[in-house]
């Protein structure tokens, strides 16, 4: 997709409400917790997993990464108006419809074309079926459970739910599965009682 100057001087207003309203992922916060002990925003878990696409998956054979990229970018811009649900909610079943709703309304600023863009972008996201889909989703289930090791979780944090998080998306690439195997020893290592005390993970 290619836009003029002249493309963007007529639709100007539109992107700068769009973005605006984008703004709101930097204060919608998710279950996971910083290394500092807040809890982390939507932003901030995209920011890493576009991150780690750059470090670890970009020049893969038959994966378009400007393509992946923009797929991280956008796969939970809908966050920005739904906030975050996160895996154990009893909401997440019905996850997909509603983030699909919010997402348009979202976008509905910007010009036909670059909304039709964003849709199909998280729509082969949430199939996850095409090579970058795949990649993406291993990703963002990664990208979590990183976290999870990293952060200064709360008393009685549940380290166990790592090991299962996204397992089928984590393990149908091998790259994604390998960075799993990584991750999960690592949260065998948090799991583990220290001796005369709790798990190693908790503060």
């Amino acid at each position: 997709m290619t836009v003029t100057p002249d493309d963007l001087a007529g639709t100007l207003d539109g992107t700068l409400d769009f973005l605006r309203r984008a703004e709101a992922l930097k204060s919608t916060l998710r279950s996971g917790y910083a290394a500092s002990g807040r809890q982390e925003s939507t932003a901030e878990h995209t920011w890493r997993l576009c991150l780690m696409v750059m470090v670890l998956a970009d020049g893969l054979d038959g994966v378009d990464a400007l393509k992946l990229f923009k797929m991280c970018l956008v796969h939970d811009l809908a966050e920005a108006v739904g906030g975050d649900i996160p895996a154990t909610d009893p909401r997440a079943t019905d996850k997909a419809a509603q983030e699909r709703r919010d997402l348009l309304a979202l976008i509905a600023p910007l010009p036909p074309a670059r909304r039709d863009e964003i849709v199909g972008l998280w729509e082969e996201y949430e199939a996850g079926t095409s090579p970058e889909a795949i990649l993406a989703k291993g990703f963002d289930k990664l990208e979590t459970i990183l976290q999870h090791n990293q952060g200064l979780n709360p008393p009685g944090f549940d380290y166990s739910f790592n090991l299962v998080y996204g397992a089928t998306h984590t393990g149908r690439h091998p790259l994604t599965a390998a960075i799993r195997a990584v991750l999960d020893a690592e949260t065998r290592a948090r799991m583990a009682p220290r001796p005369g005390g709790p798990p190693t993970g908790t503060p």
